[in-house]
């Protein structure tokens, strides 16, 4: 149920149980954090889904029996975020709950425009995953970050585009060709280059206050 595509230094991971709204089971979420882990050699990962909806988060059965507080989703979006590639996510749909990680830790988020995002956390009575907040305050400011976790506001896509959620909003049927043509550069380009962009647009870490 996820889908593996290697061309070249391109990887493309689809997540495919589409009759589920691809919500994640355990053993999804394991694959997931396995391919992560192993993509060092990718010049770019572009993650999908199949059908109209990117993820709904964990599987309702798998959720009830723990998965939707499980370390796994904070493991599987670290390895995305340490990626030396561009890292793509291309949003054949909506994105919710947990899965709102590992789209977050990517580089580029690419949308049709029946997409929308969520997180409701607050709702359903426990905290995100340790490294969201932080990303989701960096893309859209902090207050709007509190609108999404703690206000459970339901964002469109043009709102997400608008807020810096979204990077483009782009028709259903050239989601993946304008994914691809969005790495192009970097899959043409010597690998040490896009390791040394990636890491001179991470934000710089704060000073540490001095000792009187």
């Amino acid at each position: 149920m996820i889908g593996l595509e290697k061309d070249g230094g391109l990887w493309t991971v689809t997540l495919d149980r589409a009759d589920k709204a691809n919500a994640l089971t355990e053993d999804m979420l394991a694959r997931l954090c396995d391919i992560a882990e192993t993509a060092q050699d990718a010049r770019a990962l572009i993650l999908t889904g199949a059908g109209k909806v990117f993820s709904a988060g964990a599987d309702l059965e798998a959720a009830r029996a723990g998965l939707a507080t499980s370390p796994s989703w904070e493991r599987l979006s670290s390895a995305i975020a340490q990626l030396p590639g561009l890292t793509i996510a291309a949003l054949n749909g909506t994105v919710a709950g947990g899965a709102m990680g590992m789209v977050l830790a990517c580089d580029l988020r690419l949308a049709v425009p029946s997409a929308k995002a969520f997180y409701p956390v607050m709702k359903l009575g426990f905290l995100p995953q340790p490294s969201d907040p932080g990303r989701l305050a960096a893309l859209v400011g902090p207050a709007r970050a509190k609108m999404i976790l703690m206000a459970g506001q339901k964002i469109d896509a043009e709102t997400a585009l608008s807020w810096g959620l979204f990077d483009r909003i782009v028709p259903a049927d050239t989601l993946a060709a304008e994914a691809r043509a969005l790495a192009a550069d970097t899959l043409g380009a010597d690998p040490g280059i896009a390791a040394g962009i990636k890491a001179m647009c991470r934000p710089a870490s704060p000073p540490t206050p001095s000792t009187p």
